[in-house]
């Protein structure tokens, strides 16, 4: 193993990032190397910096016209220079800002600097890296994003503990099902670690926790601490701020767990991508928590991001990054944002009221949604791929199938004036293609008999 690694793990032995890391996540460092060195070089090679694989003239990266016409309010060095491999910083600084500003329960003492990384997507895949082994178990929701499958299981070879976190039939909660949650985490904790992914609003579902459910959340995480496991919470706040409904918490887990326990590693996923409107940057950040961390042990810990970040992409998009500086400065964007936040709303207004008044669907049972870009159905004696395409084919409407369980439709990408037309007409193939399905089935029954 490096010197280096060796040395980081020895900064965070002892303390519960340290106990959580995986085999790879020990053998991962930010290596004195050409990134490092020109970082030094950069500050004090006043006469010439030959360190780094750029191509410069009187003291700026040579930039092509093309480009330059294309991003007019960035200069050379915001548009095509190599951005250090942890971020820009004055972006880093930026988001930390606002991560407080936003989450005011954010103890800013137990969390780290954000690191620069590129998508969450990505975000999600390095602490994969650094935290997950073959075999070792992670908690999920069940349904989930199914990306989660790719990172955890089949990249990473980690077995996912999929928790149904909403009831089914009549006597179904009316949000999360905290009991099974609840009896899931504590069977997993067993063992004296655990690692749980938390997604609020939730992908698919679109479901966002109460306040006493977050409350409960918290609780439980608590309860395992003093059993005496370790816990690792990964946020994805990809949908942050999307919240549609007094009663749901408008802040982050994050900033609760984050000061909760010795033993909880908080990690907050997030970005400008979706809260921002800006899908197509793949920028985001990844922020650690910790009561028991000092700026000693994140330190360690961004330095073992940072080696992930050089071993797969080397660094993140640069210009990207000041654009979001650009577009969090705009005086403009505030409006906008609150503009299209309205707009969502509204969306999300017609499709709960479309569900309300039209309850008791024989095939189709709405998951709990009160936030984010999305809901989604349970599919009973019906096939949610089958049914999909029929949508497409016979409609030409596009909607997602969540295995053969689950039917996810995006009101977020749906104009107003077509959200009740869209909803009927699923609504009427489902219970066409059911009824289809029992003559079929009763048919079969009758030729069989």
């Amino acid at each position: 193993m490096n010197d280096l690694a060796m040395k980081l793990n020895s900064v965070l032995d002892g303390t519960v990032a340290g106990r959580l890391l995986s085999k790879s996540g020990r053998r991962y460092y930010f290596p004195h190397g050409i990134i490092a060195q020109s970082a030094e070089s950069k500050q004090g090679a006043h006469r010439a910096n030959a360190t780094i694989g750029m191509a410069y003239k009187g003291g700026k990266p040579l930039l092509a016209s093309s480009i330059a016409d294309s991003l007019p309010t960035l200069s050379a060095e915001e548009t095509v220079a190599y951005a250090p491999t942890a971020g820009v910083m004055e972006a880093r600084q930026l988001w930390r800002d606002l991560l407080l500003q936003k989450n005011p329960s954010i103890n800013p003492e137990h969390i780290s600097l954000p690191v620069v990384v590129p998508g969450i997507t990505a975000g999600i895949s390095y602490m994969a890296d650094l935290f997950l082994d073959e075999g070792i178990p992670i908690v999920t929701s069940d349904p989930c994003w199914d990306n989660y499958g790719l990172i955890f299981r089949d990249r990473r070879g980690a077995d996912i503990i999929a928790v149904p976190f909403f009831g089914s039939g009549p006597e179904k909660l009316p949000g999360l099902d905290l009991p099974a949650i609840s009896a899931a985490v504590k069977d997993a904790a067993k063992s004296g670690a655990i690692r749980i992914i938390l997604n609020f609003p939730n992908n698919p579902s679109g479901y966002s926790p109460t306040r006493e459910e977050a409350d409960a959340l918290v609780a439980l995480i608590q309860q395992i601490t003093r059993q005496g496991a370790d816990v690792l919470v990964i946020c994805d706040d990809a949908y942050f701020g999307l919240f549609y409904e007094e009663n749901t918490g408008s802040e982050s887990l994050f900033a609760r767990l984050a000061s909760l326990d010795e033993r909880v590693l908080a990690i907050k996923i997030d970005g400008p991508t979706k809260e921002d409107y800006a899908w197509g940057f793949r920028m985001a950040f990844v922020t650690f928590g910790s009561q028991g961390l000092t700026a000693g042990h994140f330190d360690a810990l961004v330095q073992k991001l940072m080696g992930v970040i050089r071993s797969s992409v080397s660094c993140s998009n640069t210009p990207v990054q000041y654009l979001m500086l650009r577009i969090l400065a705009d005086p403009r964007t505030i409006r906008e944002k609150e503009s299209f936040y309205t707009l969502l709303r509204r969306r999300y207004r017609l499709v709960k009221d479309f569900i309300t008044q039209n309850p008791g669907h024989p095939y189709l049972e709405p998951l709990p949604f009160n936030s984010g870009y999305f809901m989604s159905f349970r599919c009973h004696g019906i096939d949610a791929d089958l049914l999909r395409k029929r949508l497409l084919a016979e409609h030409g409407i596009g909607v997602i199938a969540l295995g053969m369980d689950y039917l996810r439709v995006a009101f977020s990408s749906i104009d107003e004036e077509l959200i009740l037309e869209v909803y009927r007409k699923i609504y009427e193939t489902a219970q066409k293609t059911g009824e289809e399905n029992r003559t079929g089935d009763l048919r079969h029954e009758c030729r069989s008999g």
